[in-house]
């Protein structure tokens, strides 16, 4: 019996390491790393996952092959307590234990840090970044303000290029599926031991999966994006390393599917599965910046590190980086044929950063300290576009008896303009345009240190002291209408021309403490307290008071989160795996909210707490096979307490109770030159909210996915045959909704992808 209890706890301690981290390797190598987990950096210095006193999942390339992962939200699937909606390439939302950063305003700071290669590229709409050619992605959980930096209020996602390495070597690999999927990609590699090169690269091509039946439009979500990284790395002797990294994406994806739910098309009722109807505005090239629905971004990053061991046991190490980002995203917001609420999202900014980090190892002690410089400027311009006796009648219903679309899909609100005025204008175009602007300064200084109590016990201690200085800035155009004489949009104030500014300053200390024990050298416990903030936002906007258009300045103050966590980590023989506990408190948790002006602003919800268990397994009995599973438990939300108002009670947006993956990969050899692998899957996500407060009917109940990869490799694995499948049963789900129509009372759904799959070819040498 206690051989039984036993081998189950084994079982409920999976890791996201381990089990997600193995890569198709040679036998030995499988088994090793089976047994001591994948090297990572999340505490700025290499450690074995199990060795990490903090919950980290991190994923191999090797490993994400396996899965058939090209997409962090994909990958999100496989990581219990990290959910990723990538709603656009312009629009990420990224979720960690239930709590969402994705804001697009340049006044609001994130939750989640994203770092590239070392440096914070948390900025909603410069965030997104495919993962060719990746060496890791580390998924940090729980607030680490001392290795990650303020935005890391609920956790961090750290992706890890490739870097280049001696001698010659590359791959192309090319693949073709249903929508006409296309996607090329590859490297090339080449150097020595002091200087070497590699680049990379990743084009992804397809037709939209939801057919738009406007004549003038293209299908939604059809994709076409390019990304392309060169770096360098010079090593002048063993102790001293130089990586230059350039990088840049690009995305000219059609339109986001926002599909009405109650307005019908010309194919029938409202369907978020069927066809969509979004023709979007006729003077969009003048109006919203381009001629048709969809995405048009660019995003250029550079990246300078350098690691010096300028003595016994200590390391310098300085990371520098530049990102700049400029995106413009046109969508029809109310989900219909009807020049009714057309908007686009101008997005244009840049980030620079500077960290300096001095480490020490000895037998006894290892810790580091430094300094972060961090500033960014961006703004978000959103522009509007409708016919006026469109949007009255869809908006108001000044006619009796002329609906905003009828039945048969026809916009019979176009005759509105004609008849509230008599016949003197058949057509009246109006546009307005708001804009807000964020320029944001951070100073801090960090020291994070671990005492080697007894080769069993290590202790860790750390701080970061931060001072920010927050600037806003909010300009707006919202004419009056011809027919009623006011902004269409109510809430909307024309600053005539003025731009409004404010600014405030700030300071934090930031503290987090963790204990490791180890029972062996491969089963461990840790426990951690940790504190996460987000900053506050400085909400700009203007108001009229007394017929006098002025600042309208409302702040928000900080988010701040305590973290309590503990588990246990280990591997004995063919087992491995992780379990563990925490429990967050938040005060002045931010929310956000579209208003009836079309503006999503932050406001405090109040205080709200959550509770969660993750766990994760791997069992390898043979060096080809590899079983692995995990699942994730949260409950929380806003507290139900009568001072949090209308959001008391509430679920988080975005947050599932229940999250888990589960599968096994076989990788068999047939013969000595050729072997075959495959990696069937199950996810599964509990309902989720999209919206707080939280509607039922804005909501996506329970979603299972079945997913596979498999395919033979040969000529001792320099060519490999696969095919590839997501979605497998081809399950209708929603990957949002509400979105901005919301807002107007007409919310929309966003469907979720169907059934993909396809064959890839892959040559190596």
């Amino acid at each position: 019996m206690n051989r039984c209890i036993g081998l189950v706890t084994l079982l409920l301690c999976g890791t996201a390491a381990p089990a997600l981290a193995q890569p198709v390797q040679e036998a030995a190598d499988a088994t090793s790393e089976a047994g001591e987990g994948i090297i990572v950096t999340a505490q700025k210095i290499e450690q074995r996952v199990i060795d990490v006193p903090i919950t980290v999942s991190a994923v191999s390339a090797a490993r994400m092959k396996e899965l058939g992962v090209s997409d962090l939200d994909e990958l999100s699937n496989y990581i219990p307590g990290l959910n990723i909606q990538e709603q656009s390439a312009n629009n990420p939302g990224i979720v960690i234990r239930g709590i969402t950063s994705d804001s697009g305003s340049a006044q609001q700071a994130p939750r989640v840090t994203l770092y590239y290669n070392g440096v914070d590229i948390s900025r909603s709409r410069g965030s997104y970044q495919d993962i060719y050619d990746v060496e890791r992605i580390e998924v940090i959980k729980g607030p680490q303000a001392t290795l990650f930096g303020t935005a890391s209020a609920v956790g961090a996602i750290s992706i890890i290029s490739a870097r280049p390495k001696p001698g010659l070597s590359g791959e192309v690999y090319a693949s073709y599926g249903n929508y006409d999927a296309s996607v090329l990609g590859g490297f090339l590699n080449a150097g020595s031991d002091k200087v070497a090169g590699r680049v990379a690269f990743a084009w992804k091509k397809r037709d939209g999966y939801v057919t738009n039946l406007a004549p003038d439009q293209d299908d939604l979500y059809r994709q076409d994006q390019l990304g392309i990284r060169g770096s360098l790395r010079f090593t002048p002797s063993d102790a001293l390393t130089a990586d230059i990294i350039f990088t840049y994406d690009r995305q000219r994806n059609s339109g986001t599917p926002f599909i009405s739910g109650s307005l019908p098309t010309t194919a029938g009722p409202a369907n978020p599965f069927g066809p969509a109807h979004l023709g979007g505005s006729p003077v969009s090239a003048t109006a919203l910046g381009g001629d048709k629905l969809g995405l048009t971004r660019d995003v250029y990053d550079a990246n300078v590190t350098l690691s010096w061991d300028f003595a016994d046991g200590w390391t310098l190490t300085t990371v520098n980086g530049y990102r700049d980002f400029n995106s413009n995203e046109l969508f029809d917001a109310d989900g219909s044929a009807a020049w009714y609420l057309e908007f686009a999202e101008k997005a244009v900014g840049w980030q620079a950063s500077h960290e300096t980090r001095f480490a020490y190892s000895s037998d006894n002690f290892r810790g580091s300290f430094g300094w972060n410089l961090f500033r960014e400027k961006s703004f978000q311009r959103v522009p509007f576009s409708t016919e006026e006796g469109t949007y009255l009648q869809c908006a108001a219903r000044l006619i009796p008896g002329l609906p905003c679309i009828n039945s048969a899909g026809v916009v019979t609100a176009a005759q509105a303009t004609a008849l509230l005025t008599g016949g003197a204008a058949t057509v009246i175009p109006y546009s307005s345009v708001f804009e807000n602007q964020g320029k944001n300064d951070s100073y801090s200084m960090f020291f994070d240190g671990t005492w080697i109590a007894t080769p069993s016990l290590e202790l860790t201690a750390g701080i970061r002291a931060l001072i920010e200085k927050r600037r806003s800035g909010f300009i707006a155009s919202a004419p009056n209408s011809v027919i009623s004489r006011a902004p269409l949009i109510p809430g909307q104030v024309d600053t005539g021309g003025r731009t409004f500014r404010t600014e405030d300053s700030f300071q934090a200390f930031l503290p987090r403490f963790n204990l490791l024990y180890r029972f062996s050298s491969d089963v461990n416990a840790f426990a951690t307290v940790s504190k996460g903030r987000r900053s506050p936002t400085v909400n700009l906007g203007a108001v009229r008071v007394a017929g006098v258009v002025m600042p309208n300045n409302q702040l928000v103050e900080e988010e701040n989160v305590w973290n309590y966590e503990a588990g246990l980590k280990g591997a004995t023989g063919i087992l491995s795996g992780s379990l563990g506990v925490y429990y967050q408190k938040y005060d002045n948790f931010q929310v956000s909210v579209t208003g009836t002006d079309g503006i999503t602003r932050a406001v405090s919800a109040g205080s709200a707490s959550n509770l969660g268990v993750e766990a994760e397994a791997q069992i390898q009995p043979t060096n080809w096979l590899n079983i692995f599973a995990n699942i994730g438990y949260i409950d929380g939300g806003i507290d139900d307490k009568a001072a949090n108002g209308r959001f008391a009670g509430n679920k988080f947006r975005l947050q599932p109770e229940v999250q888990g993956a589960a599968g096994f990969t076989i990788d068999a050899p047939i013969s000595d030159s050729v072997r075959f692998f495959a990696t069937p899957t199950v996810t599964y996500r509990s309902r989720i909210f999209f919206e707080v407060p939280n509607n039922p009917l804005i909501s996506q109940k329970a979603v299972t996915l079945v997913n596979l990869r498999a395919g033979v490799a040969f000529a001792d694995d320099r060519i490999e045959i696969a095919g590839f499948a997501r979605n497998l049963t081809d399950e209708d789900y929603l990957l949002d909704a509400g979105n901005t129509g919301g807002g107007f009372g007409i919310p929309t759904f966003i469907p979720a992808e169907p059934r993909f799959y396809g064959v890839q070819l892959t040559g190596r040498f």
